[in-house]
C-alpha cells in the first residue's frame, strides 16, 4: 500500500490533509449543510397552526413531519455510508441536494396530510441525509491538527440556522402563506447543491503530482542507463537477474465496513452515544411547555429557545478550540464524557426550576453543554475509528441513534401526559445522561487505556484511536518517491563497480607487464573475482 504501479502509475494511498487551503471552503460548506439538517425539521414547526387548518388535522399529525425528516437523517446512514463508498461524496451531495429541494416544492402543491408526509417528510428528510454525512466525511479528509475547531465551526451551524429559519418562516407565512413559503423554502435548499459541488476529492492534486512521477520514472525506464543496469548485475556466467515488479490484485471497495465492530473503542461509543440520545433532545423539546405550566407568559416561554440556541453558536466553537489543544486532544474521549455530564447534571439541577429566572439559568447552562456535546460528538468518533472508516462508522452510528430518537421523545411525551409532572421527566432525562457519560469514560479508561499499557501494539495506527492520518500519508508518499528512485540507484552502483573493476584489471595488467611476480591469466582472474566481489556488495546494499 502506498507504492505507485509501474503500469497504472496510480496511488490508493490516504493523502495528506491540507488543514486550511481549499479546506475552508468546505468548512464554510458543512456549515451550511449542518444548518439546513438540524434547524430545518424544527423551522418547519412555524407552519403547523395553517397545516391544522387547512387540513383538518391535529398537532399531533403535523408533528410527524419533523419526526419523518429526523428519522430519515438519522436512519438512512448506512444508505449514505454505501453510496459515498460506491460514488463519491459531491454526486451523493448533489442529488441529496436536489432531492431536498424537490421535496418542499412538492409540498407545496399537496392536497392532504399523507402526500406531505411522502413529500416534505420522506423526499426532503432523505435529501438532508444524503447531504449531511458526506459533508461530515470531506471535513474530516480535508483538516487533521485542526479537526477539532473545523468540527466545532461546523457544528456551529445548527444553532445560526435555527435562529435564522424560524423568523424567516414567520415571514414568509404571513405574506405568502404556507403553500409559497413552502415553494421559497425548496428554492433555500439548491443551496445544497453549491455546498456539494465545493466538495472537491482531496486526491485530484496528489494523482496529478504522482502522475509526473510516474513519467519521470519510466523516462528513466527508457534510458540506456537501464541497460547497463541489467548488464552490470549479470553474474558470470552470463545470464541476468532482472528484477519483477510483482502486480498485487486489486480488492473491492466494501460499500459498508463492518469490520469496525471489532474496534473496542468504536462499540464503547456506539452504546454511549445511543444512552445519551435518550435523554438529550427532551429538555429542549418539552421547556416551552414546562415554562408555560409553571406561568411563565407564552412569548417569553418562546425566548427561553432562543436563549440556547445564542449560547450554543459561542459554545460550539470554543470548545471546538478547547479540544484541538495539544495536552487536551489525546484526552479528547474524557472531554466530551465531561460535556455530557454536566448536560445531565444541569437537567437534574433544573427540574425544580419553579419561575422565570431559574429557568434562564438553566437555558443559559443548558446551551453550554449543548453546544460541547454537539462540538464534540463527531470528533470522537473520528479519533476512534480514523478518517479511512469514518463513512462507515458515521452511518452505523446515526442508524442506532435513530431508534434512541424515536424511543426518548415519544416516551418523554407520554409520561408526561400520564403522570402531569415535568420534574420526574428532567430527572429521567438526566439521568440517562449522566449515565452515558460515566460509562464512557469509565470504559474508555479500563477497557482501552489499560489494553493498551499491557499489551502496546507493534506498529503505530492512526486511524484506530490516534486521530491522525498525516503520519501514514507521508510514509505512504516517501515509499512511492523511494520505489522510484531504486533503480537510479541501482544504475549509479551498478556503473561504480565497473568503473572500479575496469581499474583493478589495468592496475594488474601493469604489475603483470613490469614483472611483478604474478602471470598474465591470474590478473585476469583477479580482475573478474573482484568485479565479481563488488557486484555481490552492491546488490547486497541494494
Amino acid at each position: 500500500m502506498g507504492r505507485l504501479d509501474p503500469e497504472e502509475g496510480q496511488l490508493p494511498a490516504p493523502v495528506k490533509p491540507p488543514d486550511g487551503g481549499w479546506g475552508w471552503i468546505v468548512l464554510l460548506g458543512c456549515f451550511v449543510i449542518t444548518g439546513f439538517s438540524y434547524a430545518f425539521p424544527k423551522a418547519v414547526s412555524v407552519y403547523f397552526k395553517e397545516l391544522m387548518k387547512d387540513f383538518h388535522v391535529g398537532y399531533s399529525d403535523t408533528a410527524w413531519i419533523s419526526s419523518i425528516m429526523l428519522a430519515m437523517l438519522y436512519g438512512t446512514g448506512p444508505v449514505c455510508s454505501i453510496m459515498v463508498n460506491q460514488f463519491g461524496c459531491r454526486p451523493v451531495m448533489l442529488i441529496g441536494g436536489l432531492l431536498a429541494s424537490s421535496g418542499m416544492i412538492l409540498a407545496s402543491f399537496t392536497t392532504n396530510i399523507i402526500e406531505l408526509y411522502l413529500t416534505a417528510g420522506v423526499l426532503t428528510g432523505l435529501g438532508m441525509a444524503l447531504n449531511f454525512q458526506p459533508s461530515l466525511i470531506m471535513l474530516g479528509t480535508y483538516f487533521d491538527k485542526r479537526r477539532p475547531l473545523a468540527n466545532g465551526l461546523a457544528a456551529a451551524g445548527s444553532p445560526v440556522f435555527l435562529s435564522a429559519l424560524s423568523p424567516l418562516g414567520q415571514v414568509l407565512l404571513e405574506k405568502f402563506g404556507w403553500r409559497g413559503g413552502f415553494l421559497i423554502m425548496g428554492g433555500l435548499l439548491l443551496n445544497c447543491c453549491t455546498c456539494g459541488a465545493v466538495m472537491r476529492p482531496l486526491d485530484m492534486g496528489m494523482k496529478r503530482k504522482m502522475g509526473k512521477a510516474q513519467d519521470k520514472y519510466e523516462a528513466k525506464e527508457m534510458l540506456p542507463i537501464g541497460g547497463k543496469s541489467e548488464e552490470g548485475v549479470s553474474t558470470t556466467d552470463g545470464t541476468k537477474k532482472t528484477k519483477k515488479v510483482k502486480k498485487k490484485p486489486k480488492k473491492g471497495k466494501k460499500l459498508l465496513d463492518f469490520s469496525i465492530f471489532s474496534n473496542r473503542g468504536f462499540i464503547i461509543y456506539t452504546i454511549s452515544k445511543f444512552i445519551l440520545v435518550l435523554g438529550l433532545f427532551v429538555p429542549p423539546i418539552l421547556l416551552v411547555n414546562y415554562a408555560k405550566d409553571t406561568g411563565v407568559p407564552d412569548t417569553e416561554a418562546a425566548f427561553l429557545l432562543s436563549i440556547i440556541g445564542f449560547i450554543d453558536i459561542f459554545a460550539r466553537p470554543a470548545c471546538g478550540m478547547v479540544a484541538g489543544l495539544k495536552w487536551v486532544r489525546p484526552h479528547v474521549a474524557y472531554l466530551f464524557s465531561f460535556s455530557m455530564l454536566f448536560n445531565g447534571l444541569t437537567d437534574i439541577c433544573s427540574a425544580r426550576a419553579s419561575n422565570y429566572t431559574g429557568l434562564v439559568i438553566f437555558c443559559v447552562f443548558f446551551g453550554i453543554s449543548y453546544g460541547m456535546v454537539g462540538a464534540l460528538q463527531f470528533e470522537v468518533l473520528m479519533a476512534i475509528v480514523g478518517s479511512q472508516k469514518f463513512s462507515s462508522a458515521i452511518g452505523l452510528v446515526l442508524l442506532i441513534e435513530a431508534f434512541a430518537v424515536l424511543i426518548g421523545p415519544p416516551s418523554a411525551g407520554r409520561l408526561v401526559d400520564a403522570l402531569k409532572n415535568y420534574e420526574v421527566i428532567f430527572y429521567l432525562a438526566g439521568s440517562e445522561v449522566v449515565l452515558s457519560a460515566l460509562f464512557l469514560a469509565m470504559a474508555t479508561y479500563c477497557c482501552l487505556n489499560r489494553g493498551k499499557k499491557k499489551d502496546p501494539p507493534p506498529e503505530k495506527n492512526p486511524s484506530a484511536g490516534g486521530g491522525s492520518d498525516t503520519e501514514e500519508a507521508e510514509s505512504d508518499v516517501q515509499e512511492a518517491e523511494e520505489h522510484s528512485s531504486d533503480n537510479h540507484q541501482l544504475a549509479h552502483s551498478t556503473d561504480n563497480a565497473m568503473v572500479a573493476a575496469s581499474e583493478e584489471a589495468n592496475h594488474v595488467e601493469e604489475q603483470s607487464g613490469e614483472g611483478g611476480g604474478c602471470p598474465e591469466g591470474d590478473g585476469e582472474v583477479l580482475a573478474r573475482d573482484s568485479c565479481n566481489i563488488d557486484q555481490t556488495v552492491e546488490r547486497d546494499r541494494f
